[in-house]
């Protein structure tokens, strides 16, 4: 059936089958190939997007029932060039599977801002990102990246 999506900005018509995984539909029509699947069940976070500003695993979020804004790291790429250079600074990935998701759900979790104290803000940013596992790195680096970039745009100015 056909079905009409807003994908980074853009209203797209897409074929979809019965509950065919939002992934398939980016990665295979679209060509946003920056949204991996790895386990298919939305245990490891690498399909992360937004939908309407909210983290969703698009492996197993049916495409034809998607109704607001995805996001994908594609679409988010200006608003997050920070955070991709902090993450390369910082040695948060290795072969890079992972990263868009990570940066997708780290993202979301700048725009609604961190705790001011820095015990508790490493503790939400390992919380919040620990949906999206990266087999290389460790979250050391990960969570670095985020408090640093957290720490950046609070003193720039709007």
């Amino acid at each position: 059936m056909r079905h009409q999506l807003t994908v980074n900005g853009e209203l797209v018509d897409v074929e979809v089958a019965g509950l065919e995984p939002l992934s398939t539909v980016l990665r295979g029509q679209l060509g946003l190939t920056a949204t991996k699947v790895a386990c298919g069940r939305g245990e490891c976070g690498a399909c992360t997007v937004l939908v309407d500003g909210g983290v969703r695993m698009s492996c197993t979020t049916p495409a034809a029932l998607v109704r607001g804004a995805v996001w994908t790291s594609e679409g988010l790429a200006d608003q997050t060039r920070d955070l991709r250079a902090e993450f390369a600074d910082r040695g948060a990935f290795q072969c890079g599977f992972c990263t868009p998701g990570q940066v997708v759900s780290a993202q979301a979790l700048l725009r609604e801002g961190l705790p001011a104290d820095d015990v508790e803000r490493r503790r939400h940013v390992r919380h919040r990102l620990s949906g999206n596992i990266c087999r290389c790195t460790g979250y050391q680096a990960i969570v670095d990246a985020v408090c640093a970039v957290a720490d950046r745009r609070a003193t720039e100015p709007a």
